[in-house]
């Protein structure tokens, strides 16, 4: 068993130049779309790009929005189903635990056989799943239901980082990768606010049968709109060496932006371009197009290069890279803290002495999207731009850890909202406190995973689905940990110290930051020569 360094698979180590050193800052695409390959995902039209992205977003978010939006009704469960508060709390735990684990079951599957065949079937399967829920006769049934709904979600939580990856180029992962988790976030606050009414003016049931029926339109649009994504770019025996390799950055070929979707390939290329070894797949000009019915075939061929089992074990090893290590432990705190509010707050809320009804207590999530929406905002467009401004400080080089440099904000905002939300509840205080404590936390669950995630594919971009795949499947790991054991822990210590310790985690966990902005491109020199890539 061979073992490969990341330097062999990209020689820029994440550190690229994004803009040329002319007078006009020409942008320079990464990565270096095939100019003779229609079939390229880099190439292909926005539109197309976009309902296949739409489609991966609509999947996440009704992941999220029928298992986690279902909170508000804890309370009345509970009471039909004659549960604990802590059983009923189950209904959301162990799907978090399925959602997580399941990742280093999918991922593997999805490297292997490809993304669509994953993704078609996982659709399927979550929206029969969402048909069981709607119809279970018992508390049990419900539960399975969720945990299977999980089951299928749980092949979207790394891949659809990995597919805006393989569609987009590197100026746009921080935007679309904010849109993506505000998906992901989206379902946990919209979810719980919708269902708060529905569950008021119709019953818990209607909710299931909503994600039902919107999931059963996402399985057409996936079925009949959704190509597969996957393209070898980093084949180490013919991957093209950068002129620039002896110079520092390497520097992909200079391309116009419009030109990298459809445009003939001889007005994409410029002088700046790399040269391309004889083998390499961008050399060949007789590449055909495919057909509609082609790109939709659900067969696409498997590695030659190495087979399942090693695909299972390909992740593991790269648990070392100091970014994911970051990118997980960021990502953990910033989902337990909102889920332990998201279970919490029904139990507060309508309990005396605020005797609210669901479809009121719902409208916490009001202050959750709009956290989620500023967050993502934050850690995508605002990041993006920033680094984009820094490049162009930096003679045009692009530096990875520019996305980091940002993360103070939430370092400040998440852990005031803990204490906000905490102290609220033990006092008693003015339900406004708790919105907006609810809402700062919130912000933490898009900004800090935008960055963070963004920051791992830049650095590791030719593993990224299996580095993302750590990152997703240990925090939901770690999140499952956290929030088995909260119920317990508020009860013993009391809300002000639980939320006053998860302010002071979350800032020790952010402050891990500095050492990676300030010595992160020593350290990706240094990992990009370690040997654990099978």
């Amino acid at each position: 068993m061979q073992l490969r360094t990341l330097k062999e698979l990209d020689i820029s180590e994440g550190t690229v130049q994004l803009h040329s050193e002319d007078d006009d800052g020409h942008l320079i695409l990464h990565p270096t779309p095939n100019p003779n390959d229609p079939n390229d995902p880099l190439r292909w039209p926005r539109g197309k790009k976009h309902v296949c992205f739409a489609s991966v977003c609509a999947f996440t978010f009704f992941t999220n929005y029928a298992i986690g939006g279902l909170s508000p009704a804890f309370y009345i469960l509970s009471i039909e189903f004659d549960k604990t508060q802590t059983e009923t709390t189950g209904l959301l735990l162990w799907p978090v635990l399925v959602l997580g684990v399941f990742n280093f079951f999918w991922v593997p599957m999805a490297n292997y056989f490809g993304k669509r065949p994953i993704f078609v079937f996982a659709s399927l399967l979550l929206c029969l799943a969402y048909l069981w829920g709607a119809v279970a006769q018992s508390f049990e049934s419900l539960l399975w239901s969720n945990i299977i709904a999980a089951f299928a979600g749980s092949s979207t939580e790394a891949l659809g980082a990995a597919i805006v990856n393989d569609l987009y180029f590197l100026h746009e992962r921080g935007s679309m990768l904010g849109i993506y988790m505000n998906a992901i976030a989206g379902g946990n606050t919209v979810g719980p606010l919708i269902c708060g009414f529905v569950i008021t003016g119709l019953s818990w049931r209607w909710h299931k049968w909503i994600a039902f029926i919107f999931t059963a339109v996402n399985f057409v649009v996936v079925l009949l709109f959704c190509p597969e994504t996957r393209y070898d770019r980093f084949d180490p025996a013919t991957y093209p060496k950068s002129a620039s390799e002896s110079k520092g950055p390497a520097s992909a070929g200079v391309f116009d932006e419009e030109a990298a979707d459809g445009v003939p390939a001889e007005k994409t290329l410029s002088a700046g371009s790399t040269e391309l070894s004889a083998d390499h797949p961008a050399s060949r000009q007789d590449t055909p197009k495919k057909t509609w019915r082609r790109e939709l075939g659900l067969w696409s061929g498997v590695p030659k290069d190495t087979n399942l089992f090693m695909l299972f074990v390909r992740p593991f090893p790269l648990i070392v890279y100091p970014a994911v290590i970051f990118a997980f432990l960021g990502y953990a705190v910033s989902l337990a803290w909102v889920i332990a509010i998201n279970i919490l707050n029904a139990f507060v809320l309508q309990a005396p002495p605020y005797n609210w009804k669901p479809d009121i207590n719902g409208l916490i999530n009001i202050p959750g999207i709009l956290g989620n929406l500023i967050g993502a905002w934050l850690g995508g467009w605002v990041v993006d731009r920033y680094s984009d401004w820094r490049s162009k400080k930096n003679a045009g080089v692009f530096q990875p850890e520019t996305r980091l440099h940002l993360l103070f904000i939430p370092a400040v905002i998440v852990p005031a909202g803990c204490l906000a939300f905490g102290y609220g509840v033990a006092d008693s205080l003015n339900w406004t406190s708790l919105f907006f404590g609810y809402g700062m936390v919130a912000l933490g669950l898009t900004a800090v995973p935008v960055a963070t995630i963004t920051y791992v594919s830049d650095s590791y971009l030719p593993v990224n689905a299996d580095a993302l795949l750590l990152v997703n499947g240990l925090k939901n790991i770690v999140a499952f940990g956290f929030l088995y054991g909260v119920l317990p822990w508020v009860t013993e210590a009391g809300y002000v110290k639980v939320y006053g310790t998860q302010a002071g985690i979350y800032v020790l966990v952010m402050l891990l930051a500095i050492p990676l902005a300030v010595f992160g491109q020593r350290l990706r020199h240094i990992t990009a020569r370690w040997r654990i890539i099978l």
